[in-house]
């Protein structure tokens, strides 16, 4: 499933692991806080400290965390998390919606 990151792992090399599986995408900015880490491996040309630019994932972030009931202990599994967060993002694309939806309707016909 490749770099994990977690509080227990937060070191500059796991970061450098996890940057090197996005580094290719040539177009990317990357929006971070100031974390001394961030600047030593994220090229300055494309690295951005603040929040100008992360609105949209914000909301998508807490939208995700409402959904998924988040604010609960759901799962420590990082399959069952993975797992989740697929179903999650499946449901948010209506074709697949509605799919289910249609199924579910069905049984009260």
């Amino acid at each position: 499933m490749g770099s994990r990151w977690s509080p227990k792992n937060n070191t500059a090399a796991t970061f450098r692991r996890l940057y090197a599986q996005v580094k290719h995408l040539k177009d990317a900015v990357f929006y971070t806080d100031n974390w001394n880490a961030f600047g030593k491996v994220l090229p300055s040309e494309r690295h951005v400290v603040g929040k100008s630019g992360t609105v949209m994932i914000e909301r998508n972030n807490g939208n995700t965390r409402h959904h998924l009931g988040r604010s609960k202990v759901v799962s420590k599994s990082p399959l069952m998390v993975d797992l989740t967060l697929r179903l999650w993002n499946a449901l948010t694309m209506p074709e697949v919606f509605k799919q289910y939806q249609q199924e579910f309707m069905a049984i009260f016909k």
